[in-house]
């Protein structure tokens, strides 16, 4: 996982996962009573923690692997003139250099898991088994037994083992995190710094935390405390379901300060069901790229307030491309659900099934107009990503002139050559040079930009640029909203002022 220094220096994430050659003294540290859980929930908290944990504990693993490390690189012996007296310090210095023949190290880690399945199913997180040559669950009785990887969610850090038992295992069922509550008692057990079997209790700090760490995230925050050798381990509600897999944490020296994340119950779930049943995700995909929508944005595209998620490109033959949808649309509902913000969209379209028709609404100049869009299945979405090309052309012939502090010049090939601007941006008008004093330095817009829209309209020319800046002054806006492309096809909106 991940860790965060000083205060005063940028946040940093630790996994959990912990490696067997990691030596800790813990000493001397006070034992403070903690409140804890009783068979069900009180005004007062729970009154011991003891019959739930009990009940529990057989059902967490943990997990230990092991995985080949390349030959290091060995510094070459020097030699001295012959009969340097140095000749003996050399050869006593490297004396233990190769002394293995050179043979590959194996490294072992651990982490945490919990088994979902009398059959042999368990779930943990993929940066506790990521390269790992061979996999053993270690159950609380002592017993151990090899594991095989069913499948991998790098996205949502999601693994799914497999053994073979020679009788039922306990299992533990996921919960519903949607209705834990920030002050909601919970509990993690896990294997921190090697001490399988560990128990600790705090409560749902926060939810839907975002630390950029995939597109789906909305971590639960607990103060339940949580280390290295956690990574994979269940946090439990005060009903022994599993509302969350312990993933991360905040920490300026590696241990526990009380902020751990947990991936939800209800994204690891369908992430759990899916690898079972395919060994793969199969996530619902739109084909667009989208952002947020800013206040400037908002006012730009004469919205009242700021909402949706703004389509800033179109995948060439994707769901969206082929239902009509365009760059510059906001989508503002999806599946009958309101889309309050760009990080929403993504989990929702992921969490539809393939193929289904779904009804999505965008604002496109004011006005909601309503798309079917047949949905396709985001892993081949992604591959087709990486080919998209446009078709090819050249823009309208014009003389370099200069907007709102942006020097613009049609796109030609001598223009392509020197900013390496892609075959697959074909159109528009490209920014030769940026006033370093102008709104638009400060939206940093650079040199090698191409501008394509303009009040979503295409421009051909730097007069059509000229006269939307115009009709949108006209029409009483302070700002105009621009479709900017970078030389590598990427695509984004800023707003810029109209005065």
């Amino acid at each position: 996982m991940h860790t965060l220094p000083k205060i005063g220096t940028k946040p940093r994430f630790t996994r959990l996962l912990l490696s067997a050659a990691l030596v800790v003294g813990l000493a001397g540290l006070p034992v403070v009573a903690a409140p804890a859980f009783a068979g069900a929930p009180t005004a007062a908290g729970p009154a011991s923690v003891a019959d739930l944990a009990e009940g529990l504990l057989d059902a967490v693993v943990n997990i230990s692997t092991s995985q080949t490390a390349p030959i290091e690189k060995q510094i070459p012996i020097p030699k001295a003139p012959e009969g340097s007296p140095f000749q003996d310090f050399f050869d006593e210095f490297f004396k233990n250099q190769g002394k293995n023949g050179g043979a590959p190290r194996k490294i072992q880690s651990l982490g945490s898991g919990f088994v979902i399945g009398a059959d042999g199913y368990i779930v943990t997180n993929n940066h506790v088994i990521d390269g790992a040559d061979e996999i053993t669950a270690n159950f609380s009785d002592g017993s151990k037994l090899k594991a095989k990887l069913i499948g991998t969610d790098k996205k949502t850090d999601i693994a799914l083992l497999k053994v073979e038992p020679p009788k039922p295992l306990k299992a533990v069922k996921f919960g519903d995190s949607d209705k834990a509550r920030v002050g909601d008692w919970v509990m993690a057990i896990g294997n921190p710094f090697g001490f399988g079997g560990s128990v600790t209790v705090g409560i749902v700090s926060a939810r839907n935390r975002e630390l950029n760490a995939g597109p789906y995230d909305n971590f639960i925050q607990t103060d339940a405390a949580i280390n290295k050798g956690n990574s994979g381990g269940p946090l439990f509600d005060m009903y022994g379901d599993v509302v969350g897999i312990n993933t991360a944490i905040v920490s300026p020296s590696g241990g526990s300060i009380g902020i751990g994340f947990a991936v939800p119950s209800k994204t690891a779930a369908a992430v759990v069901d899916q690898l079972k049943e395919f060994g793969e995700t199969r996530r619902g995909w739109l084909g667009v790229r989208i952002q947020s929508v800013t206040d400037d944005i908002a006012e730009g595209l004469g919205l009242k307030e700021p909402k949706g998620a703004l389509v800033a490109g179109v995948t060439d033959k994707g769901p969206a491309d082929k239902a009509g949808i365009q760059a510059g649309d906001v989508i503002v509902r999806f599946d009958g659900k309101d889309v309050p913000n760009v990080r929403e969209l993504p989990r929702m379209v992921a969490d539809t099934p393939i193929s289904k028709k779904v009804a999505v609404v965008v604002l496109r100049k004011g006005k909601e107009v309503a798309f079917d869009v047949a949905l396709g299945r985001l892993e081949e979405g992604e591959k087709m990503a990486a080919v998209e090309k446009a078709g090819k052309g050249e823009a309208g012939k014009a003389a370099v002139s200069k907007v709102a502090g942006l020097t613009l010049a049609p796109l030609d090939g001598s223009l392509r050559s020197k900013f390496k601007i892609k075959d697959g941006v074909t159109k528009g008008l490209v920014v030769t040079d940026v006033d370093a004093a102008s709104a638009a330095a400060e939206k940093r817009i650079a040199p090698g930009d191409v501008v394509l829209e303009v009040g979503q309209e295409e421009v051909k020319s730097v007069e059509d640029v000229t006269k939307r800046f115009e009709a949108a002054k006209k029409d009483g806006r302070k700002r105009a909203l621009l479709l900017l492309s970078n030389a590598e096809g990427e695509m984004r909106f800023v707003t810029l002022s109209v005065e």
